[in-house]
């Protein structure tokens, strides 16, 4: 069983970069095979998936992030991370991070956090 939960700030300003962290509980990253994911839902809107990364450092984005999106990790805290650049309102949702099947199925998902940007 893996928990995870975010963090990071509730309110962001436009042009700023959206920053979170999601720890990983119930076992060790290093070596997991799973891969390690972000999804947002803005308000009133479906979900979108937004990147993964896998055990073995390999990102994978939504080709409409790529230009302004990193994520990392790091094993010795057990955590990765989700970096967002330039952001304007529209990038207000829930996110969510997730750790990723091999088949890309979402096994296990953190609660969510809403992140709001606004001036």
């Amino acid at each position: 069983q893996v928990q995870l939960q975010e963090s990071g700030p509730g309110l962001v300003k436009p042009s700023q970069t959206l920053s979170l962290t999601c720890a990983v509980g119930g076992g060790s990253m290093r070596g997991s095979w799973y891969a390690w994911g972000w999804i947002r839902q803005p308000p009133e809107k479906g979900l979108e998936w937004m990147g993964m990364i896998g055990s073995d450092g390999e990102t994978y984005y939504s080709p409409s992030l790529e230009r302004r999106i990193v994520i990392s990790m790091d094993t010795s805290k057990n955590q990765f991370s989700l970096q967002l650049d330039s952001v304007t309102p529209e990038d207000t949702a829930v996110y969510y991070c997730a750790a990723v099947g091999s088949t890309w199925e979402i096994n296990f998902w953190g609660q969510g956090t809403l992140v709001t940007v606004s001036s």
